[in-house]
C-alpha cells in the first residue's frame, strides 16, 4: 500500500477524534470560535518544533520559500479557517441538513480545481470512484426536514464551503509542490508549520476584536485544549504528507472515508442505531476508498 495512502487514512481517523473532543470543549465554556483556535494554538509549536528538529536530523538546508509557496499556504489557510465557520454557520439554519450535504460537493471541486490551478487531472477511472463516494456521503447525509428548500441560503453556504475546503486542499498541496526537491514529509512538516502560523495569528486577531476573554479561556483549559491541537496537528501532518505525494483530489476523495469512521465512533461509543440508508451510504463510500487504493495505491 502507498504511502499516500496510509497518511491519508491516518489523518482521517485522527480527525475524527479531533472532532470528538473538540465536540467536548463546546461543552466546557469555549465558543466555535474558541474551540477552533484551540486547534490552531497548540497544532502550531508543535508543526515547528517537528520541521525544526527534522531540519537538524536531515542536515537539509533551510529553504527560502518563494511568492509562490507563501501564495498557496496563505490561500489554504485563510479557505480552511472560512470553510470551517461557514459549516458552523449551518447549524444555526432550520435547513442545515441540506448544507451540509452540499458541503460534501468538496471532492467534485477540488478534482476541478486542480485541474484548473495545478494541471493535475483526473482520470476516468479517477472520476468514477470519486462520484461514487460522493454518492455515498449524500446517503449519509441527514434527510432536510418535509417541505425544507433545497435552494437558499443553507445551500449556498454548503456550496460555498465545500469549494473553499476544496480551495485549501489545492493549496497546500501547491505549497508542498514549492518546496520540491526537498523530501516529502520535510515539504509537509515546512508547510504545515507555515499554515498553522498563519491560522493562529489570523484566529487570534479575530477572537481579540469578536469576542473579548476568549483567548484567555481557551489558554486557561489548556490540559483539555491541548489535546485538541496534538490530534489536530498530527492529523493535518498526515494530510499534508499525502497532499505532498498525491493529486489532492485523490487524496480528498480518499479522505471521505472519515465519515465512516464517524458514524462507527458513534455507534460503538454512543451505541446509536445505523439506518439502512447509512449502511448503503457506508458500503459505497468503502467501495470508492478501495477502488481508489487498487487503483492508484
Amino acid at each position: 500500500m502507498s504511502l499516500w495512502v496510509l497518511f491519508t487514512l491516518a489523518a482521517a481517523a485522527l480527525q475524527t477524534v479531533r472532532f470528538m473532543l473538540q465536540k467536548q470543549l463546546r461543552g466546557a465554556g469555549l465558543s466555535t470560535g474558541g474551540a477552533t483556535f484551540s486547534r490552531f494554538l497548540f497544532a502550531a509549536p508543535i508543526a515547528c518544533g517537528l520541521a525544526a528538529t527534522a531540519l537538524l536530523l536531515t542536515g537539509a538546508r533551510p529553504p527560502e520559500p518563494g511568492p509562490g509557496f507563501w501564495a498557496y499556504v496563505t490561500l489554504g489557510a485563510i479557505c480552511q479557517i472560512v470553510a470551517t465557520f461557514l459549516t458552523v454557520a449551518l447549524f444555526a439554519l432550520r435547513n442545515f441538513a441540506v448544507g451540509v450535504a452540499f458541503t460534501k460537493t468538496e471532492t467534485v471541486q477540488v478534482a476541478a480545481f486542480s485541474a484548473l490551478m495545478l494541471g493535475e487531472r483526473v482520470s476516468p477511472f479517477g472520476w468514477a470512484a470519486i462520484v461514487t463516494g460522493f454518492t455515498g456521503v449524500l446517503l449519509l447525509s441527514k434527510a432536510p426536514v418535509a417541505g425544507a428548500r433545497v435552494l437558499g441560503r443553507p445551500a449556498l453556504y454548503g456550496v460555498l464551503a465545500g469549494a473553499l475546503f476544496g480551495l485549501s486542499a489545492i493549496g497546500y498541496r501547491g505549497a508542498t509542490l514549492a518546496l520540491q526537491p526537498l523530501p516529502f514529509l520535510l515539504r509537509a512538516l515546512l508547510a504545515l508549520a507555515a499554515a498553522t502560523v498563519i491560522q493562529t495569528m489570523l484566529m487570534a486577531a479575530w477572537l481579540r476584536w469578536r469576542e473579548p476573554g476568549e483567548i484567555g479561556r481557551v489558554l486557561a483549559r489548556w490540559r483539555r485544549t491541548a489535546l485538541v491541537g496534538l490530534t489536530g496537528g498530527l492529523g493535518s501532518l498526515g494530510w499534508f504528507a499525502a497532499f505532498a505525494l498525491q493529486n489532492a483530489a485523490y487524496v480528498r476523495a480518499l479522505g471521505q472515508v472519515e465519515i465512516v469512521f464517524t458514524l462507527l465512533a458513534s455507534a460503538l461509543v454512543f451505541h446509536e442505531r445505523l439506518h439502512l440508508r447509512e449502511a448503503a451510504g457506508i458500503a459505497l463510500v468503502i467501495l470508492s476508498v478501495v477502488a481508489i487504493v487498487m487503483g492508484l495505491g
